[in-house]
């Protein structure tokens, strides 16, 4: 989705692990803007900014320009980014030019509304299978995300891709049966066996088999010691 945001963008002249750190003490993050039939730039961006868009609604969908200084502005999406892996924070960024009048392919997010009448009325659990589908459209007609009603799911039945509304030049990438949400029956606990319900109490079931053979044995040597006694 396109969206009226201009990020300033600086052409870096060296790279490396050095220079990343140089940039992230100013509190910009390298970054490369690339595509479009345009050469590769090695630039920085404020990553504020970036962790801003990321965070939006239309998220990395999010259409926005980005301003070279000295140089071009053009339509860019954030492909790509590393994040600290404790902090969180961005590390880096690939921003790839769009051209507005060609299709492209994007993930689209996937909400739920309604309560499915499986889960009210049979005790049934909602299961969410996918939580986007994958388009492609003009870059300007993609959307923030997609929602599909599951209020009439019953236990066995699901919504799959293909009945997602699509509009415009949208087409419908993802298989078209591809289950998105379904209603399952929760499986009822099994009985427990008299050993593992003993367990679970706390007790130890009886051991008779061991008891009757040492009943046995001394019995058997009741005859010798009184042979013994004589």
């Amino acid at each position: 989705m396109r969206k009226e945001i201009t990020v300033p963008v600086t052409i870096r002249e060296s790279r490396g692990k050095n220079e990343a750190r140089r940039l992230r003490a100013k509190g910009l993050v390298p970054a490369v803007l690339y595509g479009s039939g345009a050469g590769a730039l090695a630039v920085s961006v404020d990553p504020r900014q970036i962790t801003k868009i990321l965070h939006s609604r239309s998220g990395h969908n999010t259409i926005f320009d980005a301003a070279v200084q000295g140089g071009e502005t053009t339509p860019v999406m954030v492909v790509d980014w590393q994040l600290d892996p404790i902090k969180g924070d961005l590390l880096h960024a690939d921003l790839k030019r769009i051209d507005l009048t060609k299709r492209l392919r994007v993930s689209v997010p996937i909400q739920t509304e309604g309560e499915a009448v499986g889960v009210k009325q049979q005790d049934g659990l909602l299961e969410i299978i996918s939580r986007e589908i994958e388009i492609e459209c003009l870059p300007d007609e993609i959307p923030e995300r997609f929602t599909i009603n599951v209020a009439e799911l019953m236990i066995g039945q699901a919504r799959r891709a293909s009945e997602v509304s699509l509009t415009g030049s949208m087409k419908l990438i993802s298989p078209a049966d591809a289950v998105l949400a379904h209603v399952i029956a929760l499986r009822a606990e099994a009985e427990p066996a008299p050993a593992e319900a003993a367990a679970v109490e706390g007790t130890a079931p009886a051991a008779e088999p061991e008891v009757i053979k040492k009943g046995k044995k001394e019995e058997e040597a009741e005859p010798e010691e009184k042979g013994k006694k004589k």
